[in-house]
Parts: structure tokens; sequence; C-alpha cells
């Protein structure tokens, strides 16, 4: 997830298109990307709830560091993908109903 990398750099600028730059609020996006972050913890009990979020968003209230997001994989860049399982595999089975 290129936005918890670019966090953990201490990049977030990296995730705003530069066409709006000039145009937006810049402490504002960052926020945003800060109360997004909070949202996608791994431990829900970790996550806001949806009144905290716009509590975060319309006021300057501090913001608690955010951990590491639950669907964050990072791999090696010299790793092999035959070496690593990207996905899991989507298996399931199906019960039929019939009448006796």
């Amino acid at each position: 997830m290129k936005a918890w990398i670019r966090w953990i750099q201490d990049k977030p600028l990296e995730l705003i298109d530069k066409t709006f730059c000039d145009s937006c609020n810049i402490s504002e996006v960052v926020r945003c990307l800060h109360v997004g972050l909070l949202c996608v913890q791994r431990v829900p009990e970790n996550r806001p709830s949806m009144s905290s979020v716009v509590l975060m968003l319309s006021s300057d209230v501090a913001l608690p560091p955010p951990k590491q997001p639950g669907f964050y994989t990072e791999r090696s860049v010299n790793e092999s993908p035959s070496k690593t399982l990207l996905c899991s595999e989507n298996t399931f089975s199906t019960t039929w109903i019939e009448p006796r």
C-alpha cells in the first residue's frame, strides 16, 4: 500500500496529485490521509468510530499515530513473484437444498 509506505517514510505529500497542490490545503489533505490510515488499522478496536472520524476531520484535535494497516503486505524487491503468494485461493462449496 503506497499510502502506508509513504507515511512511514514521512513522505505523504508524494501521494497528492501535483495538479491539485495549488488548489488545496496541504495540511487538510495530510490530515485526511492520517485519518484514512487510522480507519484501516489491523485491529478493529483500534479504528475510530464514524463520529470520531467526523470530529477528527472537522477540528484540530490531536491524532494518534496510525498503526500498520490490516491489509499491508511488504515484499522485498529482490523476491521472485513465484516464491510469494500474493493472494489467496478463492475456494468455496455450494449446498443444494432439494425436497424429498
